[in-house]
């Protein structure tokens, strides 16, 4: 049984979700074409909001007001940019507090938990590409002779990108994308899902008070057609997505009518492998919360173990017991590890797979399963064992608190079965046998490969994140994240 303070929930959504409304140009608009979303708390199912939606007209007034705005913020001195965006950050940090008090009213994410932890990730990706704007350099190449051409490159803006962002942690999909468009002098169209519109609101209000000109941050929260608007408008130089491959595919056939660049990131099937050389007091709670966080609700979290035969019925068991811990209840509650999904439809859509990897016989089911009776949208943490790795269990994002773990005897089936999948997004190793990592990690088909990783690896800015296979192209973080949103032009200069 999930008990929720409802009223503390009602309470609470009035106090600290920002007002919907779109923010264009540095206006806000409270009447969209697209009608009206009414967001549900994920706890209670009740009506917490009524958020304007975009439509095309929206999105066209958004991007011609960072095309004029582009006029500026581009033609900007870097150093101005970099003085204006660390201020951003220094005003996200000193909001900390209301980044994760959204987060528990928005998707239900834990208070106690992943929420903490979302406003601290967005001010230091934040500072982090603050710390890049006066830094972008091109490059003069020697010239064979005094006589012959001088030849350089500019590293510019592409102009006016759009961002469509993720639902399951809007915040820090933000950050990753954001703060590395402005550091390169681009201007920026957002497209929140229209379940989860707040955290860029108060980003986009942070913006604005941290001085950053009207239009360089615009934000239309929409539905499927203002994101064709926006994929499709001639005034948006290149597109950043992080969703499903479903709808990438649907903006890569709409983009590649005009040759706009996109940058994809698609989510994964994360392999967590787990040699019998580990420690495991330290590392099977590691993996099994892990797994959960966020419900199970995250792109790059370790949702399938593979173990080694000899520790593999014991493993089994400790992550089961330790799942079977996680308290599961009311994300206001800092004591709860497990909330809701985000609605009705991913409920029933995670509870429908659960069901289907029963009665197929995907797996052994050890743990959870049975259905929760709750007004919000509350699924049991559920773990299967012995986990055919052809199946829709191995094989198919969940995005649900669902583990499957299956066993392997060498190195080569754990390789394997690691990558059985057309995803690539990320792969954990768990060893102390530095040999071994040195041979597994570049057999990994991965974006990433996390070895022995602490509690939450995935979110450093300093580290390209992104995947290969059906997880998408393109980096966020680090450098190559930077990169993303520049273009070099070359320049030959001859003897006047």
């Amino acid at each position: 049984m999930v008990t929720v303070d409802v009223k503390l929930h009602q309470v609470r959504a009035e106090r600290d979700l920002p007002r919907p409304r779109l923010v264009i140009g540095g206006k806000d608009v409270t009447d969209g074409s697209g009608g009206v979303y009414e967001h549900r708390n994920p706890s209670t199912g009740l009506i917490q909001a009524y958020v304007p939606l975009a439509g095309a007209t929206e999105v066209d007034r958004a991007v011609a007001a960072a095309r004029g705005a582009f006029e500026v913020w581009g033609r900007m001195r870097p150093a101005e940019r970099r003085r204006l965006l660390t201020r951003f950050a220094g005003l996200i940090r000193d909001h900390i507090e209301d980044f994760a008090a959204i987060c528990p009213l928005e998707n239900g994410v834990c208070i106690g938990g992943w929420a903490e932890n979302v406003g601290p990730h967005v001010a230091e990706w934040t500072e982090y590409y603050a710390g890049w704007a006066d830094k972008i350099e091109g490059m003069v190449g020697a010239a064979y002779s005094p006589h012959e051409n001088v030849e350089y490159t500019i590293a510019e803006p592409y102009g006016v990108i759009g961002h469509i962002i993720t639902w399951n942690s809007p915040a820090l999909s933000l950050a990753m994308k954001v703060p590395p468009s402005l550091a390169a002098g681009n201007t920026v169209v957002i497209k929140p899902a229209e379940s989860t519109p707040f955290s860029a609101l108060l980003f986009a209000d942070l913006a604005h008070e941290a001085g950053i000109p009207e239009g360089v941050i615009n934000v239309v929260t929409g539905l499927g057609d203002a994101g064709e608007a926006l994929v499709s408008h001639p005034g948006i130089d290149k597109i950043s997505f992080t969703g499903g491959p479903a709808t990438a595919r649907r903006i890569m056939a709409t983009a590649a009518q005009s040759l706009k660049p996109v940058l994809f990131e698609l989510g994964g099937k994360s392999a967590n492998l787990l040699f019998a050389d580990t420690d495991l007091d330290a590392v099977v709670p590691y993996c099994a919360a892990f797994a959960m966080s966020n419900t199970g609700q995250g792109c790059a979290l370790p949702t399938r173990l593979l173990v080694e035969r000899p520790i593999y019925e014991e493993v089994v068991q400790r992550v089961t017991g330790v799942v079977a811990h996680l308290p599961v209840g009311d994300p206001l509650n800092p004591a709860t590890y497990i909330g809701p999904l985000i609605n009705a439809t991913a409920r029933d859509r995670v509870q429908s797979v659960i069901d289907k990897a029963v009665s197929g016989g995907a797996g052994r089911l050890v743990l959870g399963g049975e259905r929760i009776h709750s007004e919000g949208y509350f699924v049991t943490p559920t773990v299967f064992a012995d986990v055919d790795n052809r199946s829709d269990l191995a094989q198919q994002e969940v995005f649900g608190p669902v583990l499957a773990i299956t066993p392997f005897d060498t190195e080569d089936e754990a390789v394997a079965l690691a990558n059985d999948t057309e995803y690539g997004l990320s792969a954990y190793i768990q060893s102390r046998d530095i040999g071994r990592v040195n041979r597994l990690v570049p057999r990994l088909k991965a974006g990433t490969v996390y070895v022995n990783p602490g509690p939450n690896p995935i979110t450093s800015p300093t580290t390209p994140f992104g995947g290969v296979g059906i997880s998408g192209f393109g980096r966020e973080g680090g450098r190559a994240g930077l990169d993303e949103f520049i273009n070099v032009k070359g320049v030959g200069v001859g003897r006047a």
